[in-house]
């Protein structure tokens, strides 16, 4: 039996190919295919220049996707915790499942980490085979058009606002609003919070105020520092966070926050420079990473997006099938589309 399969051989060349249906191992479970998100990072594949993983990322012979969601099709030996027919979503990071990194759920810290669509085959594909262990139950009431984008933009800001405190006291600035920010908006006004976006679109800016954000600030058109000290009544925001990895957004982030401030940088950024004593210490701010979200946390952003309702799918400006795949991955490179995703009927 074969499937339909993307492989990127370099050069922002796609190409759909035939593999034969894999069959699920000890401990691991194999997925039918519903939904699988195109994010940025997959870009990096496109070009033959992989942001993560190893030697095999840089072969053009892994099937990409890591923000599947599917319904389980069959379970390999030793597996009890899940049944064919069951939809989960699949946690992209594998790790030895013994270390204490693992053990607490965030398994991308250990020290055997690999991606699934980096290192093992993704979810581009009409099958995909994952450890049991990775599968994240999804609630009745979510599509996998919603569980896929939960996996990584909407888990990601979900774990860096529960780490940041957000709460109806707050005023939170967010900084780019592609999807990851869009997902920001949201969950701020679940939480509660008072949200200001900043872009330099428009059209994205539009789609932040549809999600409920409350200000908006164009920073090709208005002083974006001078906006917030204004909407705050010159108090400075109460938090902030960078989405877009432009190190003149992560300044702007650490700069618009009042004294004990809090600021979060999600957008990657490889160098940056800041000022310290002017920016940190002496507002005595607090500034975090935040990457992803460990894997027993995916149930409590599951039914958050549930109770608040949520409107995930408003991220998502393109859908896809497979066979199309090229058009798909031209249209992201392109900017052309914001969150799109693979779709199976």
């Amino acid at each position: 039996m074969t499937m339909q399969a993307v492989v990127f051989p370099g050069d922002k060349k796609v190409e759909v190919r035939e593999f034969e249906i894999p069959a699920p191992g000890r401990g691991e479970v194999l997925i039918k295919m519903q939904a699988s998100a195109i994010c940025r990072s997959d870009m990096s594949l496109y070009y033959g220049n992989p942001v993560v993983g190893g030697e095999a990322a840089k072969t053009g012979a892994i099937i990409p996707g890591h923000e599947p969601a599917g319904e389980i099709f069959e379970v390999g030996e030793g597996v009890s915790t899940f049944k064919p027919g069951d939809r989960v979503a699949v946690y992209l990071a594998i790790g030895c499942g013994e270390c204490p990194h693992c053990k607490s759920g965030y398994k991308m810290f250990c020290k055997e980490f690999k991606c699934i669509g980096f290192d093992s085959h993704g979810g581009d594909a009409d099958y995909i085979v994952v450890p049991a262990e990775n599968c994240m139950r999804l609630p009745d009431e979510m599509s996998f058009v919603t569980a896929a984008v939960s996996t990584d933009a909407v888990g990601t800001l979900y774990h860096a606002q529960k780490r940041l405190g957000i709460s109806g006291r707050d005023t939170l600035v967010i900084f780019g609003l592609g999807p990851m920010g869009g997902a920001g908006v949201m969950i701020a006004k679940g939480l509660g919070a008072t949200v200001i976006a900043v872009d330099m679109l428009d059209e994205r800016l539009n789609v932040a105020k549809e999600l409920g954000a409350d200000y908006t600030i164009n920073g090709q058109h208005a002083n974006v520092l001078e906006e917030i000290s204004r909407i705050t009544n010159g108090r400075g925001a109460d938090a902030a966070i960078d989405c877009s990895g432009s190190t003149h957004a992560e300044n702007n982030a650490l700069d618009c926050v009042r004294p004990h401030g809090r600021v979060a940088f999600i957008g990657e950024c490889k160098e940056s420079t800041i000022r310290p004593s002017e920016q940190l210490i002496r507002k005595q701010i607090s500034v975090i990473g935040s990457w992803y979200f460990p894997i027993q946390e995916f149930e409590e952003i599951a039914n958050f997006i549930v109770q608040k309702g949520l409107p995930v799918e408003k991220l998502v400006t393109h859908r896809f099938k497979l066979e199309e795949a090229a058009t798909a991955f031209r249209l992201f490179d392109e900017r052309k589309t914001e969150k799109a995703v693979f779709v199976w009927e």
